[in-house]
């Protein structure tokens, strides 16, 4: 199990180690450091060393944490207690909680980080069943004038990608790290 997050910090250094290419699209400055879902905390334990391969690779490191961006939302909704008693109410607030959470998110990498940085997006699991991986990261990628490394629970399998081995997967444009690399 250390073995294959061993694998993937080694694939994630020498990645991140080569010259960043300017001029890309939103998409191609994206990098998905794909995981099993099972090592979740223990990659966790382990974030620090993807910073110090970052920083040893000469980039500033902005980690974003977004394990309790959906329950911190919640607990500001006037109408929480309706939305406890009938989850189903919640679903057409969705997009809402997205466009408001990507809001946020792109005035803290505004103000901390630039075109030599790269940000860390740490906890995408927790937006399963409330946001869709691949929109979230979309619309994030806009505003990250560096690089958005997402630290993904789940597999990469020809060009698609699956959150958490649950659903169908999508394909995208970014750069893919596994521990295969």
């Amino acid at each position: 199990m250390s073995n294959r997050l061993n694998r993937l910090l080694t694939s994630y250094s020498n990645h991140i180690s080569l010259p960043w290419i300017s001029g890309l699209a939103n998409e191609q400055r994206v990098l998905f450091a794909v995981y099993h879902k099972e090592d979740e905390l223990k990659l966790r334990a382990r974030i620090e060393e993807f910073r110090l391969a970052t920083e040893s690779a000469g980039h500033p490191w902005l980690e974003l944490d977004i394990t309790r961006l959906f329950p911190d939302w919640m607990a500001q909704q006037k109408y929480r207690e309706d939305y406890f008693e009938d989850p189903d109410s919640l679903t057409p607030k969705y997009k809402t909680f997205m466009r408001q959470s990507v809001t946020e998110l792109a005035e803290r990498i505004k103000d901390q980080a630039d075109s030599n940085t790269l940000v860390a997006l740490v906890g995408c699991g927790t937006l399963f069943g409330f946001a869709s991986v691949s929109d979230f990261v979309k619309q994030l990628a806009e505003h990250v004038p560096g690089r958005l490394l997402v630290l993904f629970p789940g597999e990469y399998i020809n060009n698609t990608y699956r959150l958490l081995d649950a659903r169908d997967g999508w394909g995208y444009q970014a750069t893919a790290i596994t521990a295969d690399n």
